[in-house]
């Protein structure tokens, strides 16, 4: 099942995708797609719906951040064994975590807006994690199971404010807009293998990254495990899951960041694609 959120920013209404690709408007069944809808039984009542029945939502329309409300947004950094290379840094013994500030949340089709004094912002094409059930001490064997669904996530980063500044790489991750989430929300069940999803970002046509969550360092399973050891994961909360090689900060012989004018295309395989304008503030 594949669930969305749509209309103008902070105004956005429940919609699902019918088994013939018609988006409809799911705001006559629950009031949003977010925490409370996101357990097992709650999204088996979806299912059963006459999708058919449901209003069908006209075209063009915008699409909001795939989940409304998100409660944490957690980030694993350098999870890609071939991305660490590519940027020289060591493999981690354990999961890096930083936390992006939820007012970076976009849709999944809106501007990316560069902050004033920026000229190190970088895309990255990541695998979002929306949590179903609360998850606390979960063993990673049973891990899969605390998940409602996958989204694609641009964990977009101005890469000097993230290591340049003093101080944690959330600085450079939480500027507004850096965090585009969907289109979609595509529940569990669609995704029998989230360790082996193709995933892809271009700039103006440009194929930039290219990778595969086999590459993954620590897997789905085995971060939600590590963070639910050291906190509460709650429904709703989501955890974007680290990039694949291609970033533009390594570039040789010279990084390649983002200006006015770009256009970047993002694609995760079943999860959908993104595409954002770049513009200034």
């Amino acid at each position: 099942m594949k669930l969305f959120r749509f209309g103008n920013p902070g105004e956005e209404k429940p919609g699902l995708i019918d088994s013939g690709g018609i988006p409809r408007d799911l705001s006559g069944e629950v009031d949003d797609i977010s925490g409370p809808v996101l357990d097992d039984a709650s999204l088996d009542r979806l299912r059963g719906l006459d999708a058919s029945a449901l209003p069908a939502v006209a075209d063009g329309v915008r699409y909001g951040p795939c989940v409304g409300r998100i409660g944490k947004f957690c980030c694993i950094g350098l999870n890609y064994s071939d991305h660490a290379a590519e940027t020289g840094a060591a493999i981690p013994e354990h999961p890096i975590l930083f936390m992006k500030a939820n007012s970076a949340i976009v849709g999944p089709n809106d501007d990316v807006v560069l902050p004033r004094g920026s000229e190190n912002t970088d895309w990255e094409v990541e695998l979002g994690v929306v949590i179903g059930r609360k998850a606390k001490y979960v063993r990673p064997e049973d891990a899969i199971g605390h998940v409602a669904g996958y989204c694609v996530v641009n964990d977009v980063s101005e890469r000097h404010f993230q290591n340049g500044l003093t101080g944690q790489w959330t600085k450079g991750k939480s500027c507004d807009t850096f965090g585009p989430t969907g289109p979609w929300l595509v529940t569990r069940d669609e995704i029998p293998d989230p360790q082996n999803l193709a995933m892809s970002l271009d700039v103006n046509g440009r194929r930039m990254q290219t990778g595969s969550t086999s590459t993954m360092i620590f897997t789905v399973a085995e971060i939600i495990a590590h963070l639910s050891g050291l906190f509460t994961l709650h429904p709703g909360d989501v955890i974007s899951t680290g990039t694949p090689p291609g970033v533009g900060m390594g570039i040789k012989p010279e990084p390649v960041y983002l200006k006015a004018g770009d256009v970047m295309d993002l694609n995760i395989e079943g999860l959908g694609v993104q595409r954002q304008k770049v513009v200034s503030e």
